[in-house]
């Protein structure tokens, strides 16, 4: 469980990393633009889909961060069972057991 926890402590620096680096990106390139006079729009949307994309990772993150602070890291929201540590080790930030993740999609696509 604690290699969990650091997994997701890592995951949470390199994401928030990711998102310093893609502001910093998306700023020059509107700085540049300015100056230029060159929209660069396709680079720049590109940049703010990631961005939005990062964020939303890193929200995930900090969300399993706090249930692990809560002592319920690992246990399903959906059903109550305790997530399978393969899929914690996959995807640290999981909330919900694979069983009950794929019902959920499932019903989406209906």
């Amino acid at each position: 469980m604690s290699d969990d926890i650091e997994r997701l402590k890592a995951q949470r620096n390199q994401i928030v990393a990711q998102i310093k680096r893609l502001q910093d990106s998306i700023r020059s390139e509107v700085e540049r633009d300015l100056e230029e006079g060159d929209p660069a729009l396709y680079e720049r949307e590109k940049n703010l889909a990631l961005l939005q994309h990062l964020e939303r990772e890193l929200g995930a993150v900090e969300y399993a961060l706090s249930l692990a602070e809560k002592g319920v890291y690992g246990i399903c929201e959906n059903c109550g069972e305790r997530i399978d540590p393969a899929r914690l080790k996959a995807i640290p930030q999981a909330t919900l057991c694979l069983k009950c993740k794929t019902e959920i999609e499932r019903k989406r696509r209906i």
